[in-house]
């Protein structure tokens, strides 16, 4: 009996607090400046959907992308970096995060081929949100665009994280001092270091679109540790609004963040597309698996578990 009340208990008080939460996305999206809430550190835009895709309503698809867009550039239509097409499961908790190598060698929609990172470019996150969905199968339903810069004060403000790295690695110019094999901490810039690092790596694009899928696990595993914080989730919604553009309401930003807290760190799979390294006009490109992709997708639609890789 004491448990089933202090079960009821701790219900009600996430309920009281996701409560407040709503509140304040819903008071921030009225109050903040017009300048600040269209500033171009972040930006989270729902996906037109195509007719005829068959999706479960438990599961949302969000397709995460870094950019490194220069000051004054436009980070929504430059070529994006870190691809990740996240799913999680409303009813389970269950997450999975499937993996695309920027580099990867696709038919772009009214673009012909082109490196897949190229589609945000040309048309935005529609477009490169479009151009995933076909490879994979799975439409997203939102495409979140973060400059690394925000990226990086975002991992700050949490404290950093910790990752599991299966091999050392290091780079000239990004980490010359290398990243050890273990369990390591990162905070703001290795945290993206670690995520954009490649040229040493065995497996190069695809090994590092794996390392991006660490840093998010790392996230996630931070983020819910410290949910019970006073005052944390409340923080972090704001100064995302402080930064945030998004043609959502305060209402459906409310149900993505319960969506993301809904998630069991012991639920999340995780994969990386693979394929093989090709050349076109002398550029290097990955020439992604079309099979693996669908059979993911097939694999992650319905419940957003992945069996395997």
């Amino acid at each position: 009996m004491t448990a089933i009340v202090h079960g009821l208990e701790s219900r009600c008080r996430k309920a009281l607090r996701w409560g407040a939460v709503g509140l304040m996305l819903t008071v921030a999206a009225l109050v903040v400046p017009a300048s600040a809430v269209k500033s171009t550190e972040v930006a989270l835009v729902k996906v037109d959907r195509a007719d005829g895709v068959d999706l479960t309503p438990d599961v949302v698809w969000i397709l995460a992308v870094g950019s490194d867009a220069r000051p004054g550039e436009d980070m929504t239509r430059t070529r994006g970096d870190a691809l990740q097409l996240i799913g999680m499961n409303t009813r389970t908790g269950a997450a999975s995060a499937i993996g695309v190598p920027r580099d990867s060698w696709v038919s772009i929609p009214g673009h012909g081929y082109d490196k897949i990172n190229a589609a945000l470019y040309f048309g935005g996150p529609q477009l490169l949100g479009q151009a995933v969905g076909d490879l994979v199968g799975i439409q997203p339903d939102y495409v979140f665009v973060s400059r690394f810069k925000f990226f990086q004060a975002m991992i700050q403000g949490i404290g950093g994280i910790e990752v599991s790295n299966p091999v050392a690695f290091d780079d000239t110019y990004l980490k010359p001092e290398g990243f050890p094999r273990g369990r390591i901490h990162l905070g703001g810039y290795d945290a993206m270091a670690f995520s954009r690092i490649r040229h040493n790596l065995i497996r190069g694009d695809f090994d590092r679109s794996a390392n991006q899928q660490r840093v998010l696990r790392g996230i996630q595993a931070k983020v819910r540790a410290r949910a019970h914080v006073p005052g944390f989730i409340e923080r972090g919604v704001l100064s995302v609004m402080e930064h945030l553009y998004t043609d959502l309401s305060p209402a459906e930003l409310f149900r993505l963040a319960q969506v993301v807290a809904h998630v069991d760190p012991h639920k999340i799979t995780t994969c990386v597309v693979q394929g093989g390294i090709g050349n076109v006009g002398g550029a290097s490109v990955v020439l992604p698996s079309v099979a693996m992709a669908r059979r993911l997708g097939d694999e992650a639609r319905d419940d957003a578990t992945i069996g395997h890789c």
